[in-house]
């Protein structure tokens, strides 16, 4: 990943929640607070602008800028999360240029910021039944020598199983865990915005 790139994936997410705004405001409004759609509309359109302005030096300025300003723009329980991710993805990545192996090691300091802020694990019917998902198959590719291009394909389908697969399971964290067993049935929000980014990120890859 090189600088353009971290930038292109950002205004790619922002384009794909928009796209999906109302999507995922109806997920949330089954299990949550019906405002997942417009508050990550908002947060990702901000930063997008944010990084469309900016003069960085690395992959992760971009990166944290889009972090930062996040936090700033996005209400909810999405903001603190994905501030958090961006923020650690872009602390890791102090250079101008990351190849596959670097991006991955970003990726899991991403996914232990998450979890942390979080306390949430596989299975609990959140974000992290995509983006953990989503870590260990991008890792996987670059280990055995596979392009970002194919990592990032990789992680994509993952997450996309991954928030699949929430449908059945029973919420153990957040405000879904209040309903108990009514969670069941509904796909989580967080895991789908989740996949989202991880499809912008594959698509922005394979056409840069």
């Amino acid at each position: 990943m090189d600088i353009d790139l971290a930038r292109a994936w950002v205004q790619a997410i922002a384009v794909a929640v928009g796209q999906h705004k109302d999507h995922l405001t109806q997920l949330d409004s089954a299990i949550g607070d019906a405002d997942h759609g417009t508050n990550l509309d908002r947060g990702f359109t901000a930063a997008a602008a944010a990084v469309s302005d900016l003069t960085p030096d690395t992959v992760g300025a971009v990166l944290v800028k889009t972090g930062t300003t996040l936090i700033s723009s996005t209400g909810g329980a999405s903001g603190p999360l994905y501030e958090g991710a961006f923020r650690a993805l872009g602390k890791a990545l102090d250079t101008p240029l990351a190849d596959p192996l670097a991006f991955a090691e970003a990726l899991a300091a991403s996914l232990a910021s998450i979890q942390k802020l979080g306390t949430a694990a596989l299975g609990d019917k959140t974000m992290i039944d995509a983006y953990a998902p989503a870590v260990t198959a991008f890792e996987e590719q670059a280990r055995q020598g596979r392009d970002f291009a194919a990592a990032a394909g990789a992680a994509a389908d993952a997450a996309e199983e991954g928030m699949r697969a929430t449908t059945p399971l029973q919420a153990r964290k957040g405000r879904a865990s209040y309903l108990g067993a009514r969670s069941v049935g509904h796909q989580d929000p967080g895991a789908t915005s989740t996949a989202l980014v991880f499809r912008a990120l594959a698509d922005t890859a394979a056409n840069p």
